[in-house]
């Protein structure tokens, strides 16, 4: 039995473990920089409210959300909500998220064209999550390729949307050590601790496109599609 399931684990195994391995690295990295104050013992919401500040957004309500590392920016409401490890606390670690999701809100301001990508997908993107799979498994179970490309296209979305938020992830990012830095918000070596907690967090994004990358590819070669033979 083990051995009908095998090339199925070969490839959803590799993107399981990275997944978790980069969640594992996300909260580790926080909370250890979470113990660390910042020289200027502002927290996350006062440098969120800095940056949007000299930014020249006004319009953006910075509030404190439940959750752990729950932090968000909604573009459609303007809120740009903070966890409370994040929203309370003046550590190298909330001062990096919180400046992170702001940086996101000065995409939208500035109109970064990967987050208008990103949001125009998000339709396609949500219904690729919740039929993609399902579709493709129906194809293949009931020997019908057509309805199995059109899970294929359906859960291709999913990627496409998951490739289109790296950018926007690594962008925000960036902008947020550079002007935490510049604004006098955190030191040099601040900056570093900042970098050490974004860059963990940004591997979860890396992890969820290969994880669905590894999947698309299963099931391309399961039915044939990529040279590979179903087994009837």
């Amino acid at each position: 039995m083990l051995r009908g399931y095998l090339p199925y684990l070969i490839f959803i195994v590799p993107g399981l473990l990275l997944s978790l391995w980069a969640s594992w690295r996300t909260k580790s990295t926080f909370t250890r920089f979470s113990r660390v104050r910042v020289a200027s013992g502002i927290t996350g919401a006062e440098a969120a409210s800095r940056l949007l500040q000299m930014a020249g957004i006004g319009d953006v309500k910075v509030v404190q959300t439940s959750g752990f590392l729950s932090d968000h920016y909604n573009p459609m409401t303007k809120t740009l909500a903070l966890s409370p490890d994040v929203y309370r606390m003046p550590s190298i670690a909330a001062v990096g998220v919180a400046c992170h999701e702001a940086g996101h809100a000065i995409q939208h301001a500035q109109s970064y064209a990967p987050v208008w990508l990103r949001s125009l997908l998000v339709p396609t993107a949500n219904i690729g999550s919740s039929l993609g799979y399902l579709v493709m498994v129906g194809g293949l179970m009931l020997n019908m390729m057509g309805l199995f490309l059109v899970g294929v296209a359906l859960f291709s979305m999913v990627l496409v949307f998951q490739i289109v938020t790296l950018p926007v992830e690594f962008d925000a990012s960036s902008r947020a050590k550079r002007l935490a830095f510049e604004h006098g918000l955190v030191t040099s070596s601040e900056r570093d601790g900042m970098a050490s907690v974004l860059s963990a967090a940004a591997m979860t994004y890396v992890a969820a496109v290969v994880s669905t990358l590894l999947t698309l590819l299963y099931f391309l070669l399961r039915a044939g599609v990529l040279g590979g033979r179903r087994d009837d």
